[in-house]
């Protein structure tokens, strides 16, 4: 006879996908694997939404054209630390400590950048090669997606 299926587990997966505005969530065990997605529905925000643009003069308009080619997909950069997981970022291990990196900052192999929580628990994420971090594309407490750009390393 099969093991029932754990509905109380299956309500929590569907409230952390709720309450982190996930749309994808995946949980196994010895017994079963849980696999939840949903559509995105409106009131999803980017894990990356860029700052404002400041006002510019009419005359200075060839710098805003400059600015928009900064907006850059990273998803295929090999520069690109990468979210292993879906899950919660966060830059530093507490709110009173400083961020793991910063920009203009100088991280080795294996240096942890970012932490990423799901299922109450928090996965490091390392740096994959040596550099200079030179963006951070993403803010503590946002939701991410497996595979989304997080901090570009050159």
């Amino acid at each position: 006879m099969a093991n029932p299926i754990d509905t109380k587990t299956i309500s929590k997966l569907a409230e952390i996908l709720d309450k982190n505005q996930l749309t994808g969530l995946s949980y196994e065990d010895e017994t079963y694997k849980i696999s939840l997605t949903r559509e995105n529905i409106g009131g999803y925000v980017p894990a990356y939404t860029p700052a404002p643009a400041q006002p510019t003069p009419v005359a200075a308009a060839p710098a805003a054209a400059e600015e928009v080619k900064e907006e850059e997909d990273f998803s295929n950069s090999p520069n690109a630390v990468k979210s292993p997981m879906v899950g919660v970022v966060y830059l530093s291990s507490n709110p009173n400590s400083p961020t793991y990196v910063k920009e203009g900052d100088s991280v080795a192999t294996g240096d942890t950048v970012c932490l990423i929580e799901a299922m109450k628990t928090f996965n490091p994420v390392k740096a994959h090669k040596s550099g200079r971090v030179t963006k951070i594309l993403v803010e503590t407490g946002e939701p991410v997606e497996y595979g989304e750009p997080l901090i570009i390393i050159e």
